[in-house]
């Protein structure tokens, strides 16, 4: 299966046409099925005077030490696949599992969607710029929702510090709003989304902080895990 890069954001895709109208709003932001829920709706609302048309998509999500995969799936489908919404109107997509079971861990998936020209749009000279959103999906067994066991470390490499951060647990942590106490001081590494760390895996992130800080004593990660307020030990490595 074809292995796609993830967006965590939306991304940027430019294509010859008209100007760009409004962008969409799509709610909820991120999808919570029991492991027995064998479909979900999400809302896409547009908010402009013109319709906005585009390619709703599933696939699962995975993790590897290269970053996050995208791959194609059969296990969950988007109806309807096309859309159309009219000015300052909504419309209701369905992610319908193909068939329902229990599942003994969190299954994770992202739900594209592409804004694509409307049929009767002509060729332009000129760029204009087409959204893609990325909406997560967790699927988790049955019985109390797992958390996510973290652990940190700090590495000094060539292209600056990174923040590798390691889960142990059986649900996703999604960390944002990254601060490190040192030595007294508290030091902003990350202010908004830093990113997911999956369940059972490790993933690394280049954080803002001076290349040639040293860093001593007891060292203090806080951050935001899932919408909570954390706190945790960091590690620091550095080349010998």
């Amino acid at each position: 299966m074809r292995i796609l890069r993830l967006v965590f954001a939306a991304t940027v895709v430019l294509a010859c046409a008209a100007t760009q109208a409004a962008s969409l709003q799509i709610s909820p932001v991120t999808v919570d099925m029991p492991s027995n829920a064998n479909a979900v709706g999400i809302t896409l609302s547009n908010p402009g005077d013109r319709p906005l048309y585009g390619q709703v998509r599933v696939f699962r999500w995975g993790q590897n030490d290269k970053g996050d995969t995208l791959d194609a799936t059969g296990d969950m489908a988007a109806s309807p696949p096309l859309i159309q919404v009219a000015p300052r109107g909504d419309q209701l997509v369905r992610l319908v599992r193909q068939s329902v079971g229990a599942v003994t861990t969190e299954q994770c998936y992202r739900v594209l969607i592409d804004e694509i020209p409307r049929p009767d749009a002509e060729a332009a000279n000129g760029v204009t710029i087409r959204l893609r959103y990325s909406v997560p999906i967790f699927i988790h067994p049955a019985g109390a929702i797992g958390q996510p066991v973290l652990s940190w470390q700090l590495l000094r490499a060539p292209q600056g510090w990174l923040l590798r951060v390691a889960n142990a647990g059986n649900r996703h942590g999604q960390i944002g709003k990254v601060e490190l106490v040192a030595a007294g001081k508290t030091l902003t590494l990350n202010k908004g989304l830093l990113g997911y760390v999956l369940a059972g895996r490790t993933q690394q992130w280049k954080v803002d902080l001076d290349p040639d800080a040293t860093l001593q004593g007891p060292l203090t990660i806080r951050a935001s895990i899932n919408g909570r307020p954390s706190e945790a030990a960091v590690a620091v490595s550095t080349p010998h």
